[in-house]
């Protein structure tokens, strides 16, 4: 109950002032005083968020994960959110300690020759320690739950879900419950290791097999035998964390925003973003959760993508559904992204008969890594926010975890001041996806072949070498 009364009296101080401020600037007239008034509204108000989120943890850990994004958020919140992508609170060793010889049945000395006691990183599920296993040459990543995080998680879901209520009917004109109905349903299986290693696994095969045994992104593997629903021990992998690549090449005397930064920077986005097209458009498995905490940059440029406990698998329909839409918006083609939302089941208060601009302005806000023309930041707030004019009635939940991955690619690429549209570079993919299905130019996904024709599954391995040339982009410099 006390969690629950924290969480409404901050919420609510911080709405409060908001919209206090709304009405204030309304009476200042110098537009640099009213910027300057939002500012320093920024600037306290991610103080209360910072100490909201490491005070309390749990769920709103993500939260945080979610705001910290420079194309959602106020500049103030990103700076001090940030952080909370991979620097959670620690659970301490000797709670940790106790966790692994409960999940294994024995001393921790007796599989580990050595075992750090200071995490790598910690976030809202888990924190990682680097050790070695006893007989073996290699280093490994050894992920253990925090004690009681399970609980917390359901009761913060359950305070954000009647806040969301709230600001769906007065403040945003979006169906955001259904993505916490979403929400709530994977968290689920973020507290099961053995799931996410399945997951991990299954995704870095079907990669490696579809790219000749060079997948676009480094994925670790997990260790057999020492997996269990609490603990996870697999490949550690080098790397420098993504928000950390500036301050490494200013290091290595590398200007960072030079040519040779920039260049560095469209490759890690274009790899990252091609696995990410590959997963969800030719697998319709895919890891949901790619925030900077969890995407590293090796020694040689290669992009490492970690934590599988949030993955999302897609129906056939779902994903054949969005291949269009991804070839709808990579043609600008309004009228088809209508029908691809009507057979998505995305529903729109108005027609996009009504309002073509808006209505392609908030498919693009929704579905793709570039913003709208004109849009710098994509705050669902703002007064001239594209939901004020086609609001959004019903989201199906299955889609969320792809506006959410979507969501979260932009804001690297904003963040990398690298921006680029993933429906561009996806869009040949989507055509190989729908033509190896015969849906290029039907709504309808095809039956299964009768007897004397090839079927679809046959064509699995030749489409994966199809699909090898594909999913290269250049984004915008």
């Amino acid at each position: 109950m006390d969690r629950t009364i924290q969480f409404w009296t901050r919420t609510a101080q911080i709405y409060a002032s908001y919209k206090a401020l709304q009405l204030r600037v309304q009476f200042v007239k110098d537009e640099a005083e009213q910027e300057r008034m939002w500012e320093d509204q920024h600037e306290w108000a991610a103080d209360k968020l910072y100490s909201l989120c490491t005070e309390l943890g749990g769920f709103f850990l993500k939260s945080a994960q979610t705001l910290a994004k420079p194309d959602v958020s106020p500049m103030p919140w990103v700076r001090k959110l940030v952080v909370l992508c991979d620097g959670a609170p620690e659970t301490p060793y000797e709670k940790v300690q106790k966790v692994l010889e409960q999940e294994f049945g024995k001393p921790m000395d007796s599989i580990f020759e050595r075992f750090d006691h200071k995490p790598v990183a910690s976030a809202s599920v888990a924190q990682v320690h680097r050790a070695r296993v006893r007989g073996t040459a290699n280093d490994v990543a050894v992920k253990v739950q925090h004690p009681g995080a399970h609980e917390l998680m359901m009761t913060d879901i359950r305070n954000q879900k009647i806040f969301a209520a709230f600001l769906q009917r007065f403040d945003i004109q979006f169906d955001l419950l259904s993505f916490l109905d979403e929400l709530e349903h994977q968290v689920e299986f973020e507290f099961d290791f053995i799931k996410e290693a399945g997951s991990m696994d299954r995704i870095s095969e079907s990669l490696r097999a579809a790219n000749w045994g060079k997948a676009p992104i480094a994925i670790p593997q997990s260790v057999p035998g020492l997996v269990t629903k609490k603990v996870l021990v697999m490949d550690f992998i080098e790397g420098i964390p993504i928000l950390k690549l500036a301050d490494e090449m200013a290091k290595r005397g590398i200007n960072p925003n030079g040519a040779v930064a920039r260049m560095a920077k469209r490759n890690i986005l274009r790899d990252l973003s091609s696995a990410y097209g590959q997963m969800i458009l030719r697998d319709g498995f895919f890891q949901a959760d790619p925030h900077p905490g969890n995407v590293l940059i090796n020694k040689d440029g290669k992009v490492a993508l970690l934590d599988y406990g949030q993955v999302k698998e897609l129906g056939e329909d779902l994903r054949l559904g969005f291949a269009r839409l991804v070839l709808a918006l990579a043609s600008n083609n309004v009228s088809e992204i209508g029908r691809c939302f009507k057979n998505l089941g995305i529903e729109t208060v108005q027609r996009v008969e009504k309002d073509s601009d808006s209505f392609r302005a908030l498919a693009i806000l929704m579905f793709d890594t570039k913003l709208p023309p004109g849009v710098a930041i994509a705050n669902p707030f703002a007064d001239d926010s594209v939901l004020n004019e086609i609001s959004v009635k019903n989201f199906p939940k299955d889609l969320f975890f792809i506006l959410r991955t979507i969501h979260i690619l932009r804001g690297l690429s904003v963040g990398m001041g690298c921006p680029y549209s993933s429906s561009e570079q996806w869009k040949p993919l989507a055509q190989e996806v729908l033509s190896d299905n015969r849906d290029l130019t039907t709504n309808s996904i095809p039956e299964t072949p009768v007897k004397g024709e090839i079927k679809v599954k046959e064509l699995a391995w030749e489409r994966r070498r199809k699909l090898r040339r594909l999913g290269r982009f250049q984004p915008t410099p």
